[in-house]
């Protein structure tokens, strides 16, 4: 269960929460594999998202692996005890009424932290959609931070944290690359609501509004 991780790679946790995170995977009967280069920074990215469970792995994963990761959350969430939680588990509050857009103020946030992982699921909706949303890239490109993928796979009952890499400006191009390792290491719960970028990679046809 345990994968290489570098030493300035943001932590949290401790010998339980990551016990009981390997508890609640092996009761479901998943694994972890892959590695957790040693970057104090990055943005990740995790598909395919089809399904609500998607979540409870996600949240099992981090706590087993005691990875301190950040998710953006729009600020009005931020009040009494609710905010003091989010902010413990690493949420960062987005003002959407301000000029700056979510890229820019993701961008500060990552301007602002000695280390810091943002957690983007770029398919935005686990039914069907039909791209990607690319604030994930901007924000690397932004910040200056490198991108790592991670995937899940449900046959297999997998998730793998994949390798990470510098976007080089070039959206599709990097797309490419990033789809050769989702075809090697993904399968959703649902296929019949996967993104179409997804679909496209994996040879399956989209099916908009794709239900249960």
């Amino acid at each position: 269960m345990a994968i290489p991780i570098g030493t300035s790679v943001p932590r949290r946790g401790n010998a339980f929460s990551r016990w009981l995170g390997r508890l609640v995977l092996r009761m479901l009967g998943w694994r972890i594999e892959g590695s957790m280069p040693d970057a104090p920074k990055r943005v990740m990215i995790g598909m395919p998202h089809t399904s609500n469970m998607d979540g409870v792995i996600a949240i099992a994963t981090l706590s087993a692996v005691g990875l301190r990761a950040s998710t953006m959350i729009k600020d009005t969430a931020f009040k009494g005890l609710m905010g003091v939680m989010l902010r413990w588990f690493g949420a960062i509050p987005i003002n959407r009424r301000s000029p700056k857009g979510v890229v820019e103020q993701s961008v500060e946030a990552f301007n602002r932290s000695e280390r810091m992982i943002l957690l983007i699921a770029v398919e935005g909706t686990r039914h069907t959609a039909t791209e990607l949303k690319r604030g994930f890239y901007h924000i690397a490109m932004g910040a200056k931070v490198p991108i790592q993928i991670a995937s899940v796979h449900y046959g297999k009952r997998i998730v793998t944290f994949g390798p990470m890499f510098t976007p080089r400006g070039d959206y599709e191009a990097d797309l490419a690359e990033m789809m050769k390792f989702y075809v090697a290491t993904a399968s959703p719960r649902h296929i019949e609501r996967m993104s179409k970028p997804m679909c496209d990679a994996l040879g399956v046809a989209f099916k908009p509004g794709g239900k249960e």
